[in-house]
């Protein structure tokens, strides 16, 4: 053969080996996975679903956590005790997972206490006080403290419930660290973390620890921290008049997915009569407040 007839050889060869290649080449590429997509959908779900259920219900400068689990905690004035209230930034979302630690308010009224944003172990309020309300025990208890300002309006607001005739009584207000942490492990061995979480803070996480928070139920005790306080007449009359003292409810129904606990009628937060009134009227949670709150203070320095 010719010098010519090999090089024509050789050029055949080449192409057919390429071609063969390239059939090789289809046959092995990856073929979508329709069993792979739907696990990535399912990973994604139970993404979002842990991370609304890791949002808790249960003023001067920021500090590094006292958690392990959350980086968002507040730290006392030494010569005051008094805390700062945190806000959000980032992106514009109704997810408290989501919100960042931003002074908005130098009373300490607004603190956004939950599962992200704990408060300091050694943390006590220095103005706690005993309101002059009726409770459904006797005994002398630190369930029976609040904040001096909630507690004035605490008094008055039962005792104007009371010329509508509906007698309310408190249940548990302040708890300290230790209480707080003893009330959660029992509910932790009793149902699961879980289910806990749904419905007890972690230690350091408990609003009832800022002095600004009470369980409230009717004077009888009947369905006290119960689902069956739901619809009752003082259930009605608080949640109608809450905020003209200066009290919301801090988990209302409907927005158990944006404060991380179930629906509690029983449970109020004093936030003062302003902030209460503006809540209300926008039906939002502490938690969507002190973001739309920050957001207006951030908008409002970018304008200057």
């Amino acid at each position: 053969m010719s010098n010519e007839g090999y090089r024509h050889l050789y050029i055949c060869c080449m192409v057919v080996i390429t071609m063969i290649a390239g059939c090789g080449s289809i046959a092995e590429a990856p073929v979508p996975n329709t069993s792979s997509t739907g696990s990535a959908s399912l990973s994604s779900t139970e993404s979002s679903t842990s991370s609304a259920a890791s949002l808790s219900r249960s003023p001067s400068t920021l500090s590094t956590a006292s958690s392990t689990e959350s980086s968002n905690a507040l730290s006392v004035k030494p010569e005051s005790g008094k805390l700062l209230a945190v806000a959000s930034e980032g992106p514009k979302t109704k997810r408290a997972a989501d919100m960042q630690p931003t002074p908005i308010s130098h009373d300490g009224m607004a603190i956004l206490v939950n599962k992200q944003h704990a408060l300091p172990e050694e943390y006590e309020p220095d103005d706690l006080v005993d309101p002059k309300v009726r409770f459904i025990f006797r005994e002398k208890s630190e369930k029976r403290l609040m904040r001096r300002e909630a507690a004035r309006a605490l008094e008055r607001m039962f005792a104007d419930a009371e010329k509508d005739s509906i007698f309310l009584a408190g249940v548990s207000a302040y708890r300290s660290q230790a209480a707080q942490s003893w009330i959660y492990r029992q509910y932790v061995k009793k149902h699961g973390k879980e289910q806990a979480m749904s419905y007890s803070a972690e230690p350091g996480h408990s609003e009832h620890k800022t002095g600004l928070a009470i369980d409230v139920s009717g004077s009888d005790g009947k369905c006290a921290v119960q689902d069956c306080f739901a619809g009752s007449a003082e259930a009605e009359w608080i949640a109608r008049h809450a905020p003209e003292y200066g009290f919301i409810l801090r988990y209302p129904k409907g927005k158990e997915m944006v404060t991380g606990y179930q629906y509690e009628p029983w449970h109020l937060r004093y936030v003062g009569v302003e902030r209460a009134a503006e809540m209300a009227e926008r039906k939002l949670t502490l938690e969507e407040y002190v973001y739309a709150s920050t957001t207006a203070l951030t908008e409002n320095k970018s304008e200057q």
